[in-house]
């Protein structure tokens, strides 16, 4: 295992933590953190239930939570989420230029990839943990996935 590996998987466990966390919260169980320079700048879990919002998935209270960066920051930032990125929180890394994204898992949900790609450099790690806790959640709360995903 190569060294960006060992980097990628490190970060994605705190992606990991954060999905837990919104699963004990009542949410649905997915995660991000925001890293620059080896650093956890910022971290979010999906918090559409918890705070009644129709925007806090897990990329956007990770960026919220990141606060105010300048530009050329942004860019020198890789983002870690548990599951792909929808269109909305694409959009949100591709208008601040964050060059890289590391996905859990695109089983379960696979958000406009091949759009991104053009932009950013997508990873999936493939991790059956992720996989498992998607699947799990899904299967008990369907409908409540459905409306996340606007379905």
């Amino acid at each position: 295992m190569n060294d960006q590996m060992k980097q990628d998987l490190k970060f994605m466990k705190a992606a990991i933590q954060e999905a837990r966390r919104g699963l004990r919260e009542g949410g649905i169980p997915i995660g991000a953190v925001l890293v620059k320079g080896g650093r956890v700048i910022g971290r979010g879990h999906n918090r559409r239930v918890q705070k009644r919002s129709a925007i806090l998935h897990a990329e956007m209270d990770c960026l919220e939570n990141a606060g105010r960066l300048k530009a050329r920051d942004y860019r020198r930032c890789t983002i870690y989420s548990t599951l792909s990125p929808c269109d909305m929180c694409t959009g949100a890394i591709l208008l601040y230029k964050i060059p890289r994204v590391v996905i859990g898992e695109n089983r379960t949900f696979r958000g406009p990839e091949r759009y991104s790609r053009r932009r950013v450099e997508l990873v999936s790690l493939d991790l059956a943990e992720c996989r498992d806790m998607m699947t799990e959640f899904i299967r008990l709360k369907h409908g409540l996935w459905n409306e996340d995903i606007g379905v």
